[in-house]
C-alpha cells in the first residue's frame, strides 16, 4: 500500500544548511568548496560582494560581485549583508537577500569564508549554521602551497603567512576541524559532515507529522 504523504518517510521537508567553510589561504578549501558543488546539485555557492581587482579566469556574479569601495560602504549601511570584513586592504561580503532566497527554494548554502564572518553568521542563525575549520598538515607545506599557486607576490604570501597563525587560533569555534593532507580524503569528510548535519533531528521539520502517521 502506498504510503500517505505525511506518511511517507522521503516526504517531509528539512531546515535549509548553512555550511561554512574556512581556513587560511592555500589550506585546501576553496578546492573542497569546487567539488563538493560539482557533485551535490541541493548545494548552492553564496557569492560573496568583494572590492577586490578580478583575478584572470574569474567572472563577476559566479567567483564574487566585483564592487567598488564607495558600492561596498553604502551596503553595508543599508544593512545588506549577513557578514562582512575587511581583508587584505580589500572588503569581502555576503548578501543577505540571496542566502534567505537559496534557504526559501530549499537549497543548502556553501561559505567560503573567514573566520570573521564564521562568527558573524552564526551569531545570525547559529541553529542552520555548521561550521568546518580546514588545517593544513604543517606551516611549511601550507607556504608551498602558497607558492605553486603562483597568483600572489611573495610580499603578499608572507602576509598571508602571518595572517594563517591568528586565523588557526580560532580553530575553537568550529565544530568540526579537519587536517588537509589528502585533498580527496579530506573532501570526503566534508561530505560526510553535510550528509549528517542534514538529517540531525532538529532539522527535520516534517518529522513530527510522520511520526504521527506512524502512531494512527
Amino acid at each position: 500500500m502506498p504510503h500517505s504523504p505525511e506518511q511517507d518517510p522521503h516526504s517531509f521537508k528539512r531546515r535549509g544548511v548553512l555550511f561554512v567553510l574556512s581556513s587560511p589561504s592555500g589550506a585546501g578549501k576553496s578546492t573542497i568548496a569546487r567539488k563538493l558543488l560539482a557533485n551535490d546539485p541541493w548545494l548552492t555557492m553564496s557569492v560573496s560582494y568583494t572590492t577586490r581587482p578580478i583575478r584572470p579566469g574569474e567572472q563577476d556574479g559566479v567567483d564574487y560581485h566585483f564592487v567598488d569601495t564607495e558600492m561596498f560602504k553604502s551596503m553595508v549601511s543599508a544593512n545588506e549583508f549577513l557578514e562582512w570584513a575587511h581583508v587584505f586592504d580589500h572588503r569581502y561580503g555576503t548578501p543577505k537577500q540571496s542566502v534567505f532566497s537559496m534557504l526559501a527554494s530549499g537549497h543548502d548554502v556553501l561559505f567560503d569564508i573567514d573566520w570573521q564572518g564564521a562568527q558573524q553568521l552564526f551569531q545570525l542563525a547559529g541553529g542552520d549554521v555548521v561550521r568546518v575549520f580546514i588545517l593544513p598538515p604543517s606551516m611549511e607545506e601550507l607556504h608551498k602551497r602558497l607558492v605553486a599557486r603562483n597568483t600572489d607576490s611573495e610580499e603578499v604570501i608572507n602576509r598571508r603567512m602571518a595572517r594563517a597563525a591568528g586565523e588557526v587560533s580560532h580553530w575553537d569555534g568550529y565544530d568540526y576541524v579537519l587536517v588537509n593532507d589528502d585533498v580527496e580524503k579530506c573532501y570526503e569528510e566534508v561530505r560526510t559532515i553535510l550528509a549528517a548535519e542534514r538529517i540531525r533531528r532538529s532539522r527535520q521539520t516534517g518529522l513530527i507529522g510522520f511520526i504521527r502517521g506512524l502512531l494512527k
